[in-house]
């Protein structure tokens, strides 16, 4: 199976031109032509956290007293329910999120970092790095996920031999895993450019093509499409994470 995807992945890379910026840019945080900067490089400016709401499992409670709000709770909570999670969030989001020397930093600890506004379509330029067993991922709509995580750490019981980062994790009745393993070793830069139009993704890692026009499936609501807007987001299962270079277009 893996042989058969790298055959097709080198036609396809042949034969799609894309329209993403290519190279490391010259000055960090700086977007190229036709790119708005999501991130300055100096504070969180333009992102929040994810919005907290009581945890009803008593057993979790004492613990974990606060639990990470779905799109579909967000989008049906009652505006001054979901100005307090929202405010329990970014509270959150300042104490594990941090920016140090141009780079957006996490803590291992609390909920994903969100982008202050919705996105439709787009297309979406992003620089990550992470540790030894890491995973993490981008939401997109507020939607699971572009996979981020180390492949290199061998099969799972659940999952089996490890892919590379760049597929969609969540799907399951169309394609959730990328078409050939681009990434760097661990403790390198990786580059995402990410193109989403309608339910359509494409994802290049490093320069090289790992999902092509795949449909994304509404993870929280299996039966409906996926959102036509929501925000981006930076997740995480626990992990120091690395963000910089976090460029966006829209139409």
């Amino acid at each position: 199976m893996e042989s058969a995807q790298v055959l097709l992945s080198a036609g396809r890379v042949a034969a799609v031109a894309f329209d993403a910026p290519l190279h490391a840019q010259e000055k960090l945080n700086v977007p190229p032509p036709g790119y708005t900067a999501l991130f300055n490089g100096k504070d969180l400016t333009g992102w929040k956290g994810l919005p907290l709401k009581a945890n009803m499992n008593a057993r979790q409670k004492a613990a974990q007293p606060y639990v990470a709000m779905t799109m579909p709770e967000r989008l049906k909570a009652a505006p001054e329910e979901l100005a307090e999670a929202q405010q329990r969030g970014d509270e959150s989001a300042h104490q594990h999120w941090k920016v140090e020397d141009g780079v957006i930093v996490f803590d291992g600890k609390g909920q994903n970092l969100c982008t202050a506004k919705d996105y439709g379509d787009f297309e979406l330029y992003c620089d990550w790095k992470i540790t030894e067993r890491s995973d993490s991922g981008i939401y997109v709509r507020g939607s699971p996920q572009i996979q981020i995580w180390d492949p290199f750490r061998g099969p799972t019981p659940k999952t089996g031999e490890r892919q590379g980062s760049g597929g969609l994790f969540n799907n399951q009745k169309n394609p959730k895993n990328p078409l050939v393993r681009a990434d760097k070793p661990i403790g390198e830069w990786n580059t995402f450019w990410i193109k989403m139009v309608g339910d359509k993704i494409t994802v290049k890692l490093n320069d090289t093509v790992v999902a092509e026009s795949v449909t994304m499936e509404n993870y929280w609501e299996r039966d409906k499409p996926l959102y036509s807007t929501g925000t981006i987001e930076l997740q995480n299962h626990g992990n120091t994470l690395y963000f910089r270079n976090i460029f966006i277009k829209v139409p």
